[in-house]
């Protein structure tokens, strides 16, 4: 029985409404009937619809229109349209707008059954070939990049070009980005790809030992070390956060990118090095300079071919491929049967500012993993500052100041999420009555 399967029906004819409604209540689908375009485009502002079944002709607008505003508030909600005898070149035009399939009045129930049937069929076969072409996608070409945004998608094309040359690369990006995931990509897609891929984090103190990290050194025979840019061979050297580096060590990874050599520390003879450099940076470089922080010199070598990531507010719409990835991760890790979000927390995750991008996320991701009980994440799964209630308390000692005033917090987060009263009412466990006086005590703006 189809119990989580949700059906918005959209039809001016009473006795059609009302037995449709019927008909697929009882076999377990979750119904909301509409008479009209305004009433239908309501509800589906507030509820996530699997399946629409709309009639071309409406009372108050066209069903075709209304199929379009569907599928723009929700790309998974899969629409039925129905039509007269006479208006058979209605279905052509609805499927030109996006239909999955048409009924003609009268409509056989049988008929309608099974092309629902079919279409859950569909829903699925579709999303399994989804999810295998993004993990061989992941696994051909960018593993663990995930995402099908404009930027991102931009971003993928500047690294297969850059990838295919030998070329030092510089990686621009707020913390959080997944700049050490793009480099990896990019020496796996280059002609090295199967040399060695080291990173060495720029800011390591003392200079001493980071220096001895990037270039070796020769302190007698028992106590020679080899550098990491000796060590990679021909492969990539990723230098994380290179603005951290000490103005001297710039001097030196200079002469390392303009004559590839290098002087091991106590050494006097150079050394040939082959491996290409790729560096990455949350600053602005071209200020570092200004500053005289960084290098000039060093500078122009390095912004030559320079990427910059995307943060995760810009590609906002990558944010359920990135939850359902980071689903499958985490519930493997923990050995627990999760198999993904619902639409609700989803619309959460994508409207936080995630100022910590792609790595917050993944945290937020592992936590409601963690306290997930069921098969999918729910709101309340989510760290509590996602959900707006983990703003800090009035500087008070008094209790009842303090409770009123996450009172305010929690009922208006769960207001944000169940715009519709009545099930925001029952989410809080309160008669709607108390709701509504619960909103004018506390000042909520609703």
């Amino acid at each position: 029985m189809p119990h989580h399967r949700s059906v918005l029906i959209c039809e001016d004819e009473e006795v059609i409404r009302r037995s449709l409604t019927e008909l697929l209540a009882s076999e377990g689908y979750v119904v909301s009937p509409a008479s009209k375009v305004t009433d239908a485009v309501q509800l589906a502002m507030s509820h996530d619809f699997d399946v629409a079944i709309c009639d071309v002709m409406l009372p108050d607008g066209d069903g075709i229109d209304l199929l379009k505003r569907l599928i723009r508030l929700n790309p998974r909600t899969s629409v039925l349209v129905i039509t007269a005898y006479a208006t058979v070149e209605n279905a052509v035009e609805a499927f030109k707008a996006g239909a999955f399939d048409y009924l003609v009045k009268p409509v056989i129930f049988d008929d309608l059954l099974n092309k629902l049937q079919r279409l859950f069929q569909f829903r699925a076969l579709d999303l399994e070939n989804q999810a295998l072409r993004r993990e061989l996608a992941r696994r051909e070409d960018f593993d663990q990049i995930v995402g099908s945004s404009q930027p991102l998608a931009d971003l993928q094309d500047a690294i297969r070009k850059v990838a295919k040359t030998n070329a030092n690369v510089l990686l621009v990006g707020e913390s959080g980005t997944g700049k050490e995931l793009f480099a990896r990509a990019i020496h796996r897609a280059g002609p090295k790809s199967h040399d060695k891929f080291l990173a060495v984090n720029c800011s390591t103190r003392p200079v001493e030992l980071l220096e001895a990290q990037l270039f070796g050194s020769k302190l007698g025979s028992s106590a020679d070390q080899v550098g990491i840019f000796q060590h990679a061979g021909e492969g990539t050297v990723l230098l994380d956060e290179i603005s951290e580096l000490p103005l001297s060590t710039q001097a030196k990874l200079l002469r390392a990118i303009e004559y590839q050599e290098i002087l091991p520390l106590g050494g006097s003879d150079p050394v040939r090095v082959a491996a290409r450099m790729i560096a990455t940076t949350t600053r602005d470089l071209l200020r570092e300079v200004a500053e005289s922080r960084f290098q000039d010199d060093l500078f122009y070598r390095l912004d030559g071919v320079k990427l910059t990531i995307p943060p995760l507010r810009d590609r906002s719409e990558d944010i359920p491929e990135l939850v359902e990835f980071f689903i499958g991760r985490h519930s493997k890790a923990m050995s627990k049967r999760v198999a993904g979000a619902t639409s609700e927390t989803v619309r959460v995750l994508m409207s936080a500012q995630w100022k910590g991008n792609v790595r917050q996320l993944d945290n937020a991701i592992e936590r409601a993993v963690l306290m997930c009980d069921g098969q999918h994440i729910h709101p309340d799964d989510l760290p509590p500052e996602l959900l707006g209630i983990a703003q800090p308390l009035p500087d008070t000692d008094d209790l009842r100041t303090a409770l009123r005033h996450y009172e305010r917090l929690h009922i208006s987060r769960v207001l944000r999420q169940w715009p519709d009263k009545r099930e925001a009412a029952k989410r809080l466990k309160l008669g709607l009555s108390s709701l509504y006086r619960k909103i004018e005590e506390l000042g909520i703006e609703v």
